[in-house]
């Protein structure tokens, strides 16, 4: 009983509304027929006040409802899910009206999650693309470095061939293999660097003394080497420093640099190394005399295989790349630059108690 007279759907609303309205109309019609003066205006002012109450609840229980859900789905039809449907009853509209901000709910994550998927596809497909990008500048390279060696161990291997006198057969494997293990330094380097670059090879962070590390590396390249073409100097400190950093990948940076200052050196020249401690910071360099870099490939010399007509830095062209590669992935400063009669590298590292 009490749901068949609830006021729960608009038709129900309808209904009770304009059977209200007939009621009332033939109640106000009986009602002037008995008034002896003025019955007939009493009953107009009567139904004009009663059209204008059925028109104000028609309005707020239909009109309002339909034209705020016409505006929200208008919004909808633009992407627009700012402003929700603010209908509130318990009637069709009221479940219209929550269908509607459900909907729009649905609808703005489902666009978040498109957006996002967007997103990383044109990121997947950039990175494809760099992807072969450096696929095939590493082939140009591979190809370019492996022509010379190749060319070598091929016309050394013909000669061996034909070759009678012992003594040049000897000379010629040695440079057979000299050749094949310059070719395995280089493909061994450039997986290195890939395996770095491509985050397969991460870093063991320790806590070790720099100085010791430093005077290690340094002695193992340029003291213990005879006949040394060049002047070496170096500045360290007398202490234990230490640091916190991955200790192989830092003996490898190390090296690189210091091996890169060795070839580039002139001869009878100064090779410089130091280290400062500076502002809760060490600071190493090495210098060496040597031709400059120019200005405008300085920028260039990190990069893998980089070229100069005049001077080479990092060897094969990979050593000065994994050096920038370790060191960013430490969030160390780095840099290179030229001095008035040669070329210093540095890079800085924190200090650690």
């Amino acid at each position: 009983m009490k749901e068949a007279f609830s006021l729960r759907t608009v038709r129900k609303k309808i209904l009770m509304l304009t059977k209200l309205a007939g009621l009332a109309l033939i109640a106000s019609y009986i009602l002037s027929t008995r008034l002896s003066v003025g019955g007939d205006a009493v009953w107009v002012l009567f139904v004009l006040l009663l059209v204008l109450c059925i028109d104000f609840f028609m309005g707020r229980f239909i009109s309002k409802p339909v034209a705020q859900l016409n505006d929200s789905a208008k919004r909808m039809a633009q992407l627009d899910f700012s402003a929700p449907c603010k209908i509130v009853a318990a009637d069709e509209f009221g479940e219209l009206s929550e269908s509607l901000n459900i909907m729009a709910e649905n609808l703005q994550q489902a666009l978040f999650r498109l957006e996002a998927a967007n997103t990383q596809l044109e990121k997947d497909v950039e990175k494809e693309r760099l992807l072969l990008d450096e696929r095939k500048e590493l082939v140009d390279h591979l190809s370019h470095e492996m022509k010379t060696p190749l060319g070598i161990i091929r016309a050394y291997a013909e000669g061996l061939q034909d070759e009678t006198d012992e003594d040049k057969k000897q000379k010629y494997a040695q440079v057979i293999v000299s050749e094949v293990e310059r070719m395995n330094s280089l493909i061994v380097t450039l997986l290195d660097l890939s395996a770095l670059e491509s985050g397969a090879a991460g870093l063991h962070i320790t806590r070790f003394d720099f100085v010791e590390l430093a005077e290690t590396v340094a002695g193992r390249l340029l003291l213990d080497v005879p006949d040394l073409s060049f002047e070496l100097q170096y500045e360290l400190p007398e202490g234990k420093i230490f640091v916190r950093a991955d200790r192989r990948r830092m003996e490898q940076v190390l090296d690189n640099l210091i091996v890169n200052a060795k070839k580039n050196v002139f001869a009878g020249g100064i090779l410089r190394i130091e280290v400062i401690e500076d502002s809760g910071a060490l600071y190493f360099s090495v210098f060496n005399q040597g031709r400059p870099i120019p200005e405008n490939d300085l920028s260039k010399i990190w990069t893998k295989f980089y070229r100069n007509n005049d001077v080479t830095y990092g060897g094969s062209g990979l050593g000065l790349s994994i050096v920038a590669q370790i060191l960013s992935m430490q969030d160390l400063a780095y840099g290179a630059e030229n001095r008035a009669n040669g070329v210093r590298f540095w890079f800085s590292i924190p200090i650690t108690e």
